[in-house]
């Protein structure tokens, strides 16, 4: 015999490890309500891929314990989940107002008080309040396992189904609010969260608002299609009384699939559903934000530091050409095919040529004239190189001398003769082979 729905199992797992995925990220940020929301879908969602396996093709009365806490434990995710999309549209209203200026850090630790009570202390106060209304001990439905048993009655209907329906609505009706302040300053809703020194930017905040919308529509969509099945198939019952209520308590009734008619077992798998779905909804909006991705980064790096023994950052720049600090280095590369001009940048190194003296120098030398006989130099560098000294002025105004363009200049002794002319560089066909020097 095949089990009827062997998906149950491998669903709850990869909803659960899912979760992973947007954990690091929640868990620095310290919010309260979207961590409260990460515990219980993880944990009931292990529940339920443990329960198709333990009672997988079989309604065996066991682990009693495990079935008295887990019973409780899906109650109260009843009450948690819409509670904390509460808290969160609550906070995302407050933000987007102008009614908060700025949030202190007293602010910040009475919203995570206010979102503890309300994402685990109001579910711990309905788990106990289940005990009112619950008939007996559990139900075991096989390929499901342990399910809550309820005496569904009026006083079921106040402490079971409507608390959620509630708490969905409320929390629908604070989206709507933040979605409105978020319209009115959408130019400057940027800034108007860093003025608010708030952890939250545009994409957070409009992550956090379309998740809560759609998670609490899902769930109101389901519980509304669950609670009308239930009073559909089975009427309402009396209140007869504590004792008549609590009669036989300890015992377990069993729901073997032969057994339970097809509409039974399709509203089953719709509220089966119900958790997996809402965790691949949160995994989808926080998953893949940059938060994540950063964070995927990360856990890579120290992945391949500590695990590889590699170096992300040398081996990064290695490859992308990029030297200390990210800094491009250029690439020389030669293309032989056609010869190209030499530019002035290409040249050896070599002495800036000092300019020729004057005849008279005074000021420092002026009791010493120099005389210049030579108009041509040769140079040991290359072939010879014709020079001819420019005119130069005798800047003393009482006897002015100018110097012939025949007459040259000779550097006193110990001062380098240039051989290249003052026009450098030369154009000249005879002076273009200077790079070689």
């Amino acid at each position: 015999m095949t089990l009827m729905y062997p998906e149950l199992a491998p669903i709850a797992f990869i909803a659960a490890f899912s979760l992973g995925l947007a954990l690091p990220w929640h868990w620095r940020a310290r919010n309260v309500a979207t961590l409260s929301i990460i515990f219980w879908l993880f944990a009931v969602n292990m529940i339920f891929a443990i329960d198709a396996i333990i009672w997988a093709q079989n309604v065996e009365v066991v682990a009693l314990v495990w079935c008295d806490i887990t019973t409780k434990m899906i109650i109260g995710s009843n009450f948690a989940l819409p509670s904390a999309c509460l808290c969160i549209c609550i906070h995302l209203e407050q933000v987007s107002s102008v009614r908060v200026v700025r949030s202190t850090a007293a602010d910040k630790k009475r919203r995570q008080l206010f979102e503890a009570f309300m994402c685990f202390g109001l579910p711990l106060v309905f788990m106990a309040l289940h005990y009112v209304v619950q008939g007996h001990r559990f139900d075991i439905i096989e390929e499901y396992g342990c399910r809550p048993a309820t005496y569904l009655s009026v006083a079921a209907l106040l402490i079971v189904w409507i608390p959620p329906i509630i708490l969905a609505l409320a929390a629908l009706v604070f989206a709507g609010l933040a979605l409105r302040h978020f319209m009115l300053r959408r130019i400057t809703f940027a800034a108007h969260l860093d003025a608010s020194h708030s952890a939250l930017t545009t994409s957070r905040y409009l992550r956090l608002m379309l998740m809560s919308v759609i998670q609490m529509v899902w769930s109101l969509s389901i519980t509304s299609y669950i609670l009308w099945f239930t009073l559909m198939a089975v009427p309402l019952r009396p209140w007869t009384g504590w004792a008549d209520v609590h009669s036989n308590f300890s015992r377990v009734d069993t729901y073997p699939i032969l057994f339970v008619p097809q509409e039974v077992l399709t509203s089953y798998y719709v509220s089966w559903w119900i958790l997996p779905a809402s965790t691949f909804i949160f995994v989808a909006f926080f998953a893949f934000g940059r938060e994540a991705v950063d964070e995927y980064k990360q856990v890579f790096r120290s992945f391949r530091r500590h695990v590889l023994r590699q170096n992300p950052t040398t081996s990064q720049s290695t490859k992308s050409g990029r030297g200390f600090g990210g800094i491009s280095l250029p690439s020389f590369r030669t293309t032989p095919k056609e010869p190209q001009m030499t530019s002035m940048t290409s040249f050896k190194p070599y002495p800036t040529p000092s300019p020729p003296t004057p005849t008279k120098y005074r000021g420092e030398f002026n009791d010493i004239d120099y005389d210049d006989t030579h108009s041509e130099t040769s140079s040991s560098f290359g072939p010879a190189l014709s020079y001819q000294a420019p005119t130069v002025v005798d800047l003393a105004p009482a006897t002015p001398s100018t110097v012939t363009p025949s007459q040259s200049s000779r550097a006193p002794s110990g001062l380098p003769t240039s051989p290249r002319p003052f026009t450098y560089p030369s154009f000249d066909a005879s002076h273009r082979n200077i790079s070689a020097v």
